[in-house]
């Protein structure tokens, strides 16, 4: 990169590299920028954003039920979603589930793996997020004390902290919680970052993120109760009050189940159902306030599991799927996108043709490289494989424009462009299954 480049120029640059990196290594949605390549679901995403994040999440709480097929872009969705949410502020939390790893039906885990991935928009456009719970905490107490510095009342750093050690015990305090200790603990670990307490800030910390601590260490900080499997989402509530309390705008919660096979018991299976219907109940109740919980799952879900259980099927199904002219509807049917398969893949491919000049420096010639995108959108629609399109698209599609760059433009006509396509298979075949939760 030149060195005489300006930093906005050559952060653009770095993250148009990161999305071709994600997009060609595995087809995975990238990181950051993920809305410079969105295209299919942006009508969806307008009613999130004018009904939902304007309005509703104001006051209330929703639940949705995102439905697309595993490489059909769900993980990608999520992702746009949590880039709606940080531009608001929210605190924001996506979820891998599996049956192993973080199973729904185990409340516990849920919550702990809930407050391992909360946290707010990164400080800068190349920064990675600050991960968890704690850390969201200590940034706010830091901004907190930084806003207070400004006010002219305010001489140093040590009466800055006064002043929001007293906003702590006067007003979070007394914000509307479930469970006293939950707030208690919430107060006390930002009090003892504050006042460089160690010792109750690493105590209250694991405490926070679910790990076991003698209730004797607790006692004194006024933490009573212990976070186990029989009250996670009990807690996992408290942590959206808190969220509330600590003047947030509200919380969004989505959830990635990544696991193909949902032949699970029926024990767990009835657990899962039942937990979905009490979150839809607690938002209808204001008990997750200012709270969007989305549940991705594949389609299999709504045919093979909801219907076993009719106060959930009662719930979730929906004779239409949200659409501005549905916008309370529960469903949002990544089948059922604002594009055809290879009109998406098509506009699409100009897309990564920016984001790639970016990336590289160059220019392209933009007429030929639409008529290029359009016939391997054709040809990886018109194929039908057991591998999803717009994986094989996007990675074929990346690869391609390497190529160009380094031997020069070239017409890309339809019999070379299936040939791509069948080579493309063919590497994606031949690779080990990958986790499903990295789906385009």
């Amino acid at each position: 990169m030149r060195p005489s480049q300006p930093n906005a120029a050559i952060e653009d640059a770095l993250v148009a590299r990161h999305i071709l990196q994600r997009l060609g290594e595995g087809g995975q949605p990238p990181q950051h920028g993920v809305r410079r390549i969105n295209v299919g679901n942006e009508s969806y995403l307008k009613v999130l954003e004018h009904e939902y994040f304007d309005y509703h999440l104001r006051f209330g709480a929703s639940f949705k039920l995102v439905q697309g097929y595993f490489g059909g872009g769900k993980t990608h969705f999520l992702y746009c979603v949590r880039e709606l949410a940080w531009d608001r502020g929210f605190a924001t939390a996506v979820v891998e589930l599996s049956p192993n790893e973080c199973p729904y039906d185990d409340s516990f885990k849920v919550y702990q793996a809930v407050v391992r991935r909360i946290g707010q928009r990164p400080r800068t456009a190349l920064g990675s997020p600050s991960y968890g719970l704690p850390d969201l905490l200590r940034n706010l107490m830091d901004d907190r004390v930084d806003a207070a510095l400004q006010t002219p009342s305010v001489p140093d750093v040590d009466a800055a902290r006064e002043a929001v050690l007293g906003w702590l015990r006067t007003t979070v305090a007394r914000a509307a919680c479930e469970s006293h200790s939950y707030r208690r603990a919430i107060v006390e670990f930002a009090a003892a970052f504050l006042e460089g307490r160690f010792e109750d800030e690493q105590r209250l910390e694991a405490w926070l993120t679910g790990e076991s601590i003698p209730a004797s260490e607790l006692r004194e900080l006024g933490v009573y109760e212990d976070i186990g499997k029989s009250n996670g989402f009990i807690m996992l509530r408290c942590l959206t009050q808190m969220i509330v309390g600590l003047e947030l705008p509200g919380t969004v919660l989505l959830f990635d189940e990544v696991d193909r096979n949902l032949s699970v018991s029926v024990k767990r299976s009835q657990i899962i159902g039942d937990n979905l219907r009490q979150v839809i109940d607690l938002c209808g109740r204001h008990q997750l306030p200012n709270t969007l919980f989305m549940y991705a799952v594949p389609p299999e879900f709504m045919r093979n599991v909801v219907p076993d259980y009719p106060a959930l099927y009662q719930r979730l199904k929906s004779p239409v799927p949200l659409s501005v002219r549905s916008p309370q509807a529960v469903l949002i049917d990544l089948e059922r996108l604002d594009l055809e398969p290879a009109e998406l893949l098509s506009t699409l491919g100009d897309k990564l043709v920016g984001v790639f000049e970016s990336a590289r420096d160059c220019t392209f010639d933009r007429t030929l490289q639409s008529a290029n995108a359009r016939a391997l959108a054709n040809a990886c629609v018109y194929s039908y494989f057991e591998v999803n399109h717009r994986r094989l698209f996007v990675k074929t599609w990346v690869d391609f424009l390497h190529r160009q760059l380094v031997d020069g433009e070239l017409e890309l006509d339809p019999n070379a462009a299936t040939d791509l396509v069948l080579s493309g298979y063919d590497a994606l075949a031949q690779t080990p299954a990958q986790d499903d939760f990295s789906d385009f």
